[in-house]
């Protein structure tokens, strides 16, 4: 490889709403300002107005009509579209897969670095979960397909050279499913620099409104103790939570401006986060605001929050356990003030991302650089 700048490829799943880790792909972008952006289908209308400004190439599925909202349902399909992708002019190749963008074939003498968000949820271990939640004709046709994703997306791991895991608790699942060994990274996100306000009687939850999120829990738990909810979030789930609602239930829906999210995050006074992530940005942001969470005690929710300081973790997906979580907050409070919760919200910052993702990724480079080197050292002796 030349001594000159790598000239770099970031590779994301899709582009349809800005999300956790479309964030991360902005950030990887600010890393490698030159970098070109490849995924499998784009909404500009869903994203920031900076994005407009990157050079970013889809697939032949962006063709599709409806692209942008049937994309998920074509997973099927979405190993070929990215495997068209023609990388061959790239030194560097930067993937940031919870799907298939991780598939990517680059050169033989490039490094293809994946940030993996996790592995295929609905393929390995969310399998049944999923099967069980989807329609008749879903669980028909599951079985065969996802034999057939396993076995693609498992090669597809064998072709990136060095994973990042965005949590242990997805290294954990990398080396499951895998069987490869990664290195941590935690994901980046928007620290809340705005002056602490007074907190107000209610509990917070934010979020794409969807079965796995158990919104389902908060809302229960609430109606149950008579304590004030407020809901931000839209999505499938929007008309089974209102059924169960009582009295004290707000649902404020997905439209608000991000000044508008961060005022209830300052206000709040804990944020309730029942579903199981793979990391969780929520409970980052709600921490920067200087607001506790009450998590379900697995996933990344148990790396980002402090038990007893920042927050409290639930041990069951229950309302009982939520409900129990909420009155022992209320009783004991935590022992971390708003201002020392924001601190430790500061080891997630995009810039602390960004700095580490940039060493990480030269040093791997260089890494790559000296065994290209050592084999064909190695060849030439052979030969001689």
């Amino acid at each position: 490889m030349s001594k000159k700048e790598p000239k770099v490829a970031i590779v994301h799943d899709w582009l349809v709403g800005y999300a956790g880790g479309d964030r991360v792909v902005d950030a990887m972008k600010r890393v490698f300002p030159d970098a070109v952006i490849y995924t499998l289908v784009y909404d500009p209308k869903n994203m920031p107005e900076h994005f407009k400004t990157y050079d970013i190439r889809t697939s032949w599925f962006q063709k599709v009509p409806f692209s942008n909202r049937l994309y998920k349902a074509m997973l099927p399909l979405m190993p070929r579209a990215f495997e068209a992708f023609d990388l061959t002019e790239y030194d560097l190749v930067l993937s940031s897969s919870s799907s298939c963008s991780k598939g990517v074939i680059t050169r033989p003498d490039a490094v293809h670095i994946c940030y993996c968000h996790t592995p295929i949820r609905y393929v390995w271990d969310f399998y049944y979960t999923y099967r069980a939640n989807a329609n008749w004709l879903a669980k028909l046709v599951m079985p065969g397909q996802m034999h057939k994703m396993r076995i693609w997306d498992k090669c597809a791991a064998d072709r990136v050279d060095y994973f990042i895991a965005n949590s242990h608790y997805i290294a954990q699942r990398i080396k499951k499913y895998y069987r490869r060994d990664s290195d941590v990274i935690y994901p980046c996100c928007h620290i809340n620099e705005s002056p602490f306000v007074e907190k107000e009687d209610f509990y917070l939850t934010v979020g794409r409104l969807t079965w796995y999120k158990r919104v389902d829990l908060a809302v229960q738990a609430c109606t149950r103790l008579n304590k004030r909810l407020v809901v931000i979030g839209g999505g499938g789930e929007l008309d089974k939570l209102r059924a169960m609602a009582g009295p004290t239930i707000e649902f404020k829906g997905g439209g608000l401006s991000d000044e508008e999210v961060r005022s209830y995050y300052l206000r709040a006074k804990g944020f309730l986060f029942p579903g199981e992530e793979d990391f969780g940005i929520t409970p980052v942001e709600a921490q920067s605001a200087g607001t506790p969470v009450l998590a379900y005690g697995r996933g990344g929710a148990c790396e980002s929050v402090l038990p007893g300081r920042t927050g409290y973790w639930f041990k069951e997906q229950t309302v009982e356990s939520l409900a129990d979580c909420i009155e022992r907050f209320e009783r004991d409070g935590v022992a971390c003030s708003k201002e020392e919760i924001r601190e430790h919200s500061r080891s997630f910052s995009e810039e602390r991302f960004e700095r580490e993702l940039k060493e990480y990724c030269l040093r791997r480079m260089a890494d790559w650089q000296q065994e290209l080197l050592d084999c064909s050292h190695w060849e030439k002796e052979e030969l001689d």
